[in-house]
C-alpha cells in the first residue's frame, strides 16, 4: 500500500477525506495540497511556527505517537488550544498504519 485515507475535520466542522495520501509524505504536505482549511504551515515544515496544529483522534494517538522535545516546545506557543492529543502535522510522516486516521484542525491561536 502506498496510499492511505485520512479524514480531516476543519475548524468550521467541515469534513474532508483525502483518499490518496502518500505514505512517506508529511501530514502537512497532504493537508496543504488538498486545501485543508486552517493548515497554514508558515514555516514550511520546520517545526517553528505552530500553524499546522491538529488534534489526533484519541483512538489513533498510539499509532501517531507523541511529539519530540522540539515539537513539544513549539506546541507550548499554542497553549490556549493545546490538548493531550495535540501535534504539529509537519512532524507526522504518513505510514501504512495510519490508513483511516482522523484528525481535527485546531483553531488558530497565534
Amino acid at each position: 500500500m502506498s496510499e492511505v485515507k485520512i479524514t480531516f475535520v476543519e475548524c468550521n466542522g467541515a469534513v474532508k477525506v483525502v483518499e490518496d495520501a502518500k505514505v512517506g509524505d508529511t501530514m502537512m504536505q497532504i493537508a496543504t495540497a488538498n486545501g485543508i482549511e486552517g493548515i497554514l504551515g508558515e514555516c514550511g515544515g520546520g517545526c517553528a511556527c505552530g500553524t499546522c496544529h491538529i488534534y489526533i483522534d484519541p483512538d489513533w494517538h498510539s499509532v501517531v505517537g507523541t511529539p519530540d522535545d522540539v515539537e513539544d516546545m513549539t506546541l507550548d506557543m499554542v497553549f490556549e488550544t493545546r490538548k493531550p492529543t495535540s501535534r504539529l502535522c509537519c512532524q507526522i510522516k504518513i505510514s501504512e498504519q495510519m490508513d483511516g486516521l482522523r484528525v481535527t484542525v485546531a483553531p488558530e491561536a497565534l
